[in-house]
């Protein structure tokens, strides 16, 4: 095991943090507001009770941009968590399926697959991880004896009962123990991570209030009656009215 060095921690984040706010900044740059129609749920915005079209554009907005921010940002994590890996226990990214990393400690061979948390899977999902993890264990046996453990890595969240029988479940401060070797890794990550944070966040909410605005304007001509009443049957039509 090697000391992981915080400063070459900074110096990754601050190298690879700008994609995930680039990301950001990008989609919301392409969206439109059709699209972002199409996408949710037109009966849960009218049972929330929206009623103006700011209301609804920004509620829209929001829901596709917290589905995003968890995505893009969830990469990032995965691949610090690789990176610390890498400079504590020689960690490697694998090719295989459904495989994030590979590295040996204490005399074990652990398999990684690293999520961003807890609950990422469903049953059908979760069955597919163990798929994988069988059949890395049958290419691994051809050339290695060495003992092989497979872990679910999750880089946020908890969970009780590690041992899942086929794999472990590591979240948290368990992981970034796991990976990095240091118990209080996982608060040690904090403040690089948030280094850049603001100067970032206050680009995106500037481009944040052009698309409202732009979007309000664009449904207000295109959704709403002409007394300013929302037309929830226009929406629910573009949304789900069969295409001829």
């Amino acid at each position: 095991m090697h000391e992981v060095n915080i400063e070459d921690v900074r110096h990754f984040v601050d190298s690879n943090i700008g994609i995930f706010h680039n990301g950001k900044l990008e989609a919301i740059k392409k969206l439109k507001l059709e699209d972002l129609i199409k996408r949710k749920n037109p009966y849960l915005f009218k049972a929330k009770n929206i009623n103006t079209a700011e209301g609804f554009v920004r509620n829209l907005l929001d829901a596709f941009l917290s589905s995003q921010e968890e995505t893009m940002f969830g990469n990032f994590l995965e691949k610090l968590a690789i990176f610390v890996c890498e400079k504590a226990f020689n960690g490697q990214k694998t090719p295989a399926t459904g495989i994030d990393l590979d590295f040996r400690r204490d005399g074990i061979r652990y398999l990684v697959a690293v999520k961003s948390g807890p609950n990422w899977g469903n049953s059908s999902q979760i069955a597919k991880m163990k798929l994988d993890f069988k059949k890395a264990q049958k290419i691994i046996a051809q050339t290695d004896t060495t003992q092989i453990v497979f872990v679910n890595g999750c880089c946020y969240g908890k969970d009780k009962n590690e041992n899942k029988g086929d794999y472990f479940k590591k979240c948290g401060q368990s992981f970034w123990e796991f990976i990095s070797g240091r118990e209080e890794f996982y608060k040690e990550i904090v403040e690089p991570i948030g280094v850049k944070a603001k100067e970032r966040n206050d680009e995106f909410k500037l481009e944040y209030s052009k698309v409202i605005n732009l979007f309000v304007k664009e449904f207000l001509g295109s959704y709403c009656k002409e007394n300013g009443e929302i037309n929830w049957d226009k929406i629910v039509e573009f949304n789900s009215g069969v295409v001829r």
